[in-house]
């Protein structure tokens, strides 16, 4: 296979897809559903407001503006801005009603389905004798952040928006450029989960730029989608844990030919029934709507 062929295919099969085996994998494992029932009502009947707002009072303003440039293709130009403007109101809300801890609970109890235990137990207590992954988290140990908010996405998102005014590349150029910046924010658990200094998070940022880029370009554009947005967001955190697997799956199959014999070894801090501090042990970890 000729190496451009044989790079392409490494980038799209190890990035590009994985937004799309978060939505299957959400999708097929029914413990994760309660999690997105109790955001995903408010969020879609908020995702419904916001984006009829700006298409009744921003659309065909908009529409007249671009028909300038693209003529007949404004009309579609015209949408796509919209959607753009309301993707950066609606991600606003979205923060604002801390839905992050939701995100933290997908990404954590997809690493345990996936046998990485070890990699969450350090930072928040488990309960090993719950029926599913998502019932044994407990209270997190240490800040528990999937994605920091990032004024400088939402401000570069709103810079780049006009590159969608260029007709045919303009938005592909959009997605690519922001994805760039978007890709790395959905790994910020899993850098923090093992500890990493910014040195050494940049360092794998930009080992694995190109595909950070694919990877944040695929979430854009899921989460342009209106209504389902937010839901796809919530499958994103599943994509991204699932690229965390393969990561480590790799990594850990080096140590073992690097060291025979010698496994990485793991402290899980658990509470289960029995046990002696049963009486001291924090309350289970809850994630009711505010």
């Amino acid at each position: 296979m000729p190496p451009p062929v044989h790079y392409l295919k490494s980038v799209v099969s190890s990035s590009f897809l994985y937004p799309f085996k978060g939505i299957y994998y959400f999708l097929t494992h029914p413990e994760f559903y309660p999690l997105c029932g109790r955001r995903i009502i408010p969020l879609v009947f908020i995702s419904i407001v916001v984006l009829t707002l700006l298409f009744v009072f921003t659309y065909l303003p908009q529409v007249a503006f671009l028909a300038i440039f693209h003529g007949h293709l404004a009309w579609f130009n015209a949408v796509f801005l919209v959607l753009g403007e309301g993707q950066v109101a609606i991600a606003l809300l979205f923060e604002a009603l801390l839905v992050d801890e939701t995100l933290v609970n997908v990404f954590d109890a997809t690493l345990i389905n996936e046998g990485l235990i070890d990699l969450v137990s350090p930072a928040r207590i488990l309960f090993p004798d719950a029926p599913n992954s998502v019932k044994m988290l407990g209270k997190p140990t240490t800040t528990a952040v999937y994605s920091p908010f990032s004024f400088r996405q939402i401000i570069e998102f709103i810079l780049f928006l006009p590159l969608n005014l260029i007709p045919i590349f303009g938005s592909p150029a959009f997605l690519l450029i922001t994805g760039a910046r978007a890709g790395p924010l959905h790994h910020w658990r899993y850098f923090k989960l093992r500890g990493l200094s910014k040195k050494e998070r940049n360092k794998e940022i930009k080992g694995r730029r190109v595909k950070y880029m694919w990877f944040g370009a695929m979430t854009l554009v899921l989460q342009l989608i209106p209504i389902l947005s937010m839901f796809f967001l919530l499958t994103t955190a599943a994509g991204s844990a699932l690229w965390v697997v393969s990561l480590e799956e790799r990594k850990r199959v080096v140590l073992v030919a690097d060291f025979p014999g010698q496994e990485e070894e793991g402290t899980v801090v658990v509470r289960g029934e029995g046990t002696a501090d049963d009486d001291d042990a924090p309350p289970a970890y809850t994630d009711n709507p505010i």
